[in-house]
Order: C-alpha cells, then structure tokens, then sequence
C-alpha cells in the first residue's frame, strides 16, 4: 500500500514538474525575440536612474512626465547623430556613384609622405598613386575585393540600422521601469531573497544595481570619452573620415583595446599632410588620449564599491568575449556575485566567532 502512494506520488510530482518546465519553456519562447531589448533595457534603467531621479525632482516628483521627457530626450540623442550620419553616408555614396557613371570622378595625387606610413604605407602609396593616374584600372582589378567589401559594408549598415532599432525599443523599456524603480527594485530584492537567502537580498541587490553602474561609468563612460577626445582633435586637424574613425575607436575602447590602433595610423597621415610642429603636438595628444584609461578607469570603475576593481573588469571584458557587448555588464555582475559569495563562503568560520584549525 506504502508502495503504490508512493508511486502516485512520485508521478504527480513528475507530472507537475513536467507542466512546470513547459510552461518556463513556453514563456521563454514568447520573450526571447525581445529578451535583449528587455536586458538592454534594464542595463540602461539602472545606469541613468540617478539622473532622473534629478529630472522628476526638477519637474515637481511627476513620475509619469519625467519618464516621458526621459525618452524622448534620450531618443533624440540615438536618433539625432544616426541621422546625420546616415544622411551623410548617402550623400557621399550618391555623390561617387554620379561621378563615376559621367566619368568625373579623380583621385588626388597621393603624398609622399604616405610611404612613411608603418606596415602600409609602400603598398598604400602605389595603389593611391595608380588609382589616381588611372582609376578604371584599379576598379577593374580588384573588382572581386571592392564587390566583397560593398557586401560587408551593406551588412553592417543593416546590422546597424537593426541596432539602432534595438536601443530604440530597449529606451522605451527603461523609461517604463525607471517610472516603476520602487517596484522594480523589490522584485529584484525578493529574488535575490529567494536565491540567496532573505538576510542577502537587499545586499546583492545594491551588489547588481552598483555593478551595472559602475561598468557603465567605467568602460562605456571611459570609451565614450576616448572617442570623443579623439574625434576633436581629428576634427582640429581636419583629418577626413574623423566621424568613422571615432567610432572604430569607440569599439576598440569598450573591447579594452588602446585607441592608438586607430589614432597611430591618423598620427601617421597628419605627418604627411602638416606641418611638423602640428603633427607632433598632434601625436602627443593622441598618445595622451590612448593612455587617459589609466587614470580615468580608477575613478570610475568600481566606485563606492567593496569588490575589487580586478573582479569587475575580468568580469567585463570576459563576458564580451561570451556575449558580446552586453557581456560587459552580465559578467560583471555574475563575476561580482561569484566572488561575494565566494568570500561570505571563506569568511563563514570567522563571522560566527569560529576559528579553523
């Protein structure tokens, strides 16, 4: 009798179980198409909630206006320098392509200089001086590379496009919690309760919201920085393409790589086109601009934070590397979690008033 009770139990609860993980998986089938815009999106809430708890306190505490204003001000500036750039991509393109079918596009003579370029500049030089002189030529040589690369190009201009989209949607999502942070932030408390322990919720709550924030301050915040410096002093120096170059160097600055990958090459070309004086100014702000991530780093990342500033950024650029870009935030704070916990678990003997032997 013991046995067969047993039995029936052991088949509801199999049962049960079974109806419990279909519909976890039938729930997770209807987000995943929007799973990385809602990520995104709570990424984006916890890093600009300071300021807009600043901006519903100018406003008067009007919860619902200042998370209206909030998203249409931070759609402005995604959807703003976008459109520009774009609009200037296609009058570029549209400008070429005319010239060339009426057979008035020319390439100016390359200069001299251009040899002197590391690693390129022979190879870069002969290839400028032929297409100037002789520019059908080229074309119809390196037909297959060029048709390559207006195929790559043409995929990330629809990879970007679909980017932009993205943080289109993932804005309105953090604008909708940031107007909904108290309620928010005891659902994130009562889950890490139910995780960890009801005594820890509170605590890695602050742990995950201290994280976010940080590795927005100290690697976006710092990358944005870098690229910034450097689109001016490209601008300064009317170096052309600074606007493409700012972006690689955006990217190269969030991946953790030194922007004097890009800005050692732009060094290189304003040596060719300058004057010496301007140009050496000129390569010692770079070199200051690609090393300014020693100093800016220690005051960002990990700020009013008790886990090392070593944890957060192997967390960061090891999460990208899984993830992408939105592994620079997730494995920051699995990595800052794993180590708190990891600490509580070495510490337990000591905070009970116990002493190994």
């Amino acid at each position: 009798m013991n046995n067969t009770n047993f039995t029936k139990d052991v088949i509801e609860a199999a049962i049960r179980v079974g109806l419990l993980l279909l519909l976890c998986y039938w729930c997770f089938l209807i987000v995943k198409p929007f799973m990385i815009a809602l990520l995104w999106g709570i990424i984006i809430a916890v890093a600009v909630f300071p300021l807009f708890a600043k901006l519903r306190a100018v406003l008067g505490d009007r919860n619902k206006l200042a998370s209206t204003l909030y998203i249409l001000i931070a759609l402005a500036i995604l959807i703003t320098p976008a459109f520009f750039a774009s609009n200037s991509i296609i009058d570029t393109s549209v400008a070429i392509s005319d010239r060339q079918a009426a057979g008035t596009l020319e390439i100016p003579p390359a200069p001299e200089g251009v040899k002197d370029w590391p690693l390129i500049g022979e190879s870069f030089y002969s290839i400028w001086s032929e297409s100037s002189s002789n520019l059908d030529s080229v074309l119809e040589r390196y037909n297959s590379e060029i048709t390559a690369a207006l195929k790559k190009l043409a995929a990330a201009a629809a990879s970007i496009g679909g980017a932009i989209l993205l943080f289109v949607f993932s804005i309105i999502i953090s604008g909708i919690l940031v107007a909904n942070s108290a309620g928010c932030y005891q659902v994130t408390k009562q889950i890490f309760s139910r995780l960890i322990g009801a005594e820890y919720g509170l605590e890695y709550a602050d742990l995950a919201k201290n994280t976010i924030r940080s590795v927005a301050q100290g690697v976006l915040g710092v990358a944005a920085i870098q690229a910034v410096l450097s689109a001016i002093g490209m601008i300064v120096m009317d170096v052309p393409g600074w606007g493409l170059w700012s972006a690689i160097i955006l990217v190269l600055a969030i991946a953790q790589l030194p922007p004097i990958l890009v800005l050692g090459f732009v060094v290189g070309y304003v040596f060719s086109v300058a004057d010496t004086t301007p140009a050496v100014i000129f390569a010692i702000y770079a070199l200051i601009v690609s090393g300014s991530d020693g100093f800016l780093k220690p005051l960002f990342l990990g700020r009013g934070m008790s886990t090392p500033m070593l944890v957060i950024l192997l967390g960061a650029i090891g999460g990208m590397l899984l993830s992408g870009i939105i592994g620079l935030f997730v494995g920051a704070i699995i990595l800052a979690l794993g180590y708190e916990l990891f600490m509580k678990w070495l510490n337990e003997d000591r905070q009970a008033g116990r002493h190994p032997e």
